[in-house]
């Protein structure tokens, strides 16, 4: 089972934090001496700071663009969009998988996601990972009347991702605890090889670790192989574009389906 750790911190950037990132350097060792990959999402990195995090052993880095450029100054104002892609660059040039996708359900339209995925789909190398969020509206928030997002919704949208993204994990991440276990088949279906597993997401309930198994054994989905090297954590080694997708197109010398799961 290829299962990743994820450190996050809810930070705009490292800079002026040299102990505590210091700190997640010593996690990041520690985790891939017991033999795991780890992710890590800190927020803005220097060329540098990706440089450090590389040396310490990590393996993928979380850095989601959210929405398209157009729509990004009505949700975010810590930090530009640019400054995000800066950080996506210098994560890749230092050697690291990527990790980046987007939320939708944020007020947006369809043209949002479609330009975020453009977005994606045409940086120099696309990312081995593609996070796709459906908002769980927290009350108390700027966000808190918006309409839960359809299944239809996300199945177009992990589609989409994996049609213009092939070789990608995409991932069907926050916001599937709405979705029973029939609707998320049909985001396997449509093209999900990626979950993220634990009771939490940050701040935001997730499915259970139990439920997830008996929806793998009814769907006969089995988990990926552990892979450390950027150019293969998105695809099986030696592997055709087609073996991105879930269940059918995988080869009959396969199991059905594998997945990546990150707690």
């Amino acid at each position: 089972m290829t299962t990743i750790p994820a450190v996050g911190a809810a930070w705009r950037d490292v800079k002026g934090r040299k102990t505590n990132f210091n700190q997640i350097l010593g996690y990041v060792r520690e985790i891939r001496s017991m033999g795991m990959e780890v992710c890590c999402t800190l927020g803005m990195l220097s060329p540098e700071q990706a440089r450090a995090l590389k040396e310490a052993g990590l393996t993928a880095y979380n850095h989601n663009l959210d929405t398209s450029r157009e729509y990004y100054p009505k949700i975010i104002t810590t930090r530009s969009y640019d400054e995000r892609l800066e950080t996506i660059a210098n994560v890749r040039d230092a050697g690291i998988s990527v990790c980046s996708g987007g939320i939708i359900g944020l007020g947006e339209a369809e043209s949002d996601r479609v330009g975020m995925l453009h977005t994606l789909a045409t940086l120099p190398e696309h990312p081995e990972s593609v996070p796709v969020n459906a908002l769980l509206a927290v009350p108390g928030t700027p966000l808190e009347g918006q309409q839960p997002v359809s299944v239809w919704e996300m199945v177009r949208m992990i589609s989409t991702a994996r049609i213009v993204m092939p070789k990608s994990m995409v991932r069907l991440s926050a916001g599937r605890v709405r979705f029973s276990p029939a609707e998320q088949a049909l985001c396997f279906m449509a093209g999900a090889n990626s979950i993220f597993t634990g009771d939490k997401l940050l701040t935001t309930p997730n499915n259970a670790f139990s439920d997830d198994q008996a929806l793998f054994n009814a769907l006969g989905i089995v988990p990926k192989p552990a892979s450390f090297a950027p150019q293969e954590s998105a695809s099986f080694p030696g592997a055709t574009p087609d073996d991105a997708f879930l269940p059918a197109a995988q080869p009959k010398s396969r199991t059905p389906g594998s997945l990546v799961l990150e707690d």
